[in-house]
């Protein structure tokens, strides 16, 4: 039993090698310079505001604190969890960093990351987001839009040669487990309703599109030196 589960095991990590070595290998100086501004935590700074905004407009102040805690919460829980928890009884080395795997790899502008993969904080991170905010925002369109934006963020981590499929799939189970756990929270602890019918939610959809479209800007000038 014992030798058939590592067997199991071994044959689950050499197909997540394939895996990213076949995304990783698919590779252009357009989207080296996309797949590189995605990734970057900072640049989402405008679209995070732009989706605050649409809980300002439709909460009241009451309502408006808790979800901010909410959110707060939820990404500490994520990252604390995925990053250092998880982390920590695993050890396993990022594409870029495994002796195996790392003169295959390619990378942009030498971006690697720390050495552990396992699991992904950027998809717990994504994910957390993702869940919680189609959970109180209630529109189906929005909900897709917002997956999208997660399936593209973890995509990007395997272009980019800093994690496995399964660091990812796992950090986003993790990410959005935690989202759900909050949500029930906020539901029953803080006595909060989900927003049936929001408006403005074009604004972050605006943000969202002008972003993409300076991503794919950017990258055609070869503005990012990659």
């Amino acid at each position: 039993m014992v030798l058939a589960l590592a067997s199991f095991i071994d044959s689950l990590e050499q197909i997540d090698k394939e895996i990213l070595l076949t995304v990783n290998g698919c590779h252009s100086l357009f989207w080296d310079g996309w797949m590189y501004l995605y990734s970057n935590k900072w640049v989402w700074i405008p679209f995070y505001v732009a989706l605050f905004y649409v809980i300002l407009r439709n909460c009241s102040w009451r309502t408006v604190l808790i979800v901010a805690v909410a959110l707060a919460l939820l990404i500490v829980l994520s990252d604390q969890a995925s990053a250092k928890l998880i982390r920590s009884m695993v050890d396993r080395y990022r594409p870029s960093h495994d002796d195996e795997l790392a003169p295959l790899v390619h990378t942009v502008m030498e971006w690697k990351g720390g050495h552990w993969s396992f699991p992904s904080a950027h998809a717990a991170n994504a994910w957390a987001l993702v869940t919680f905010l189609s959970l109180l925002l209630r529109r189906r369109w929005f909900m897709w839009m917002m997956v999208g934006w997660g399936v593209v963020m973890c995509y990007s981590r395997m272009y980019l040669g800093l994690h496995f499929l399964g660091d990812l799939l796992v950090g986003g189970a993790v990410g959005a487990l935690v989202a759900v756990f909050v949500w029930i929270a906020f539901r029953y602890i803080g006595r909060q309703q989900a927003v049936a019918n929001p408006r403005g939610l074009w604004v972050p959809a605006t943000v969202l599109a002008l972003t993409l479209i300076t991503f794919a800007t950017l990258s055609v000038l070869h503005v990012i030196p990659v």
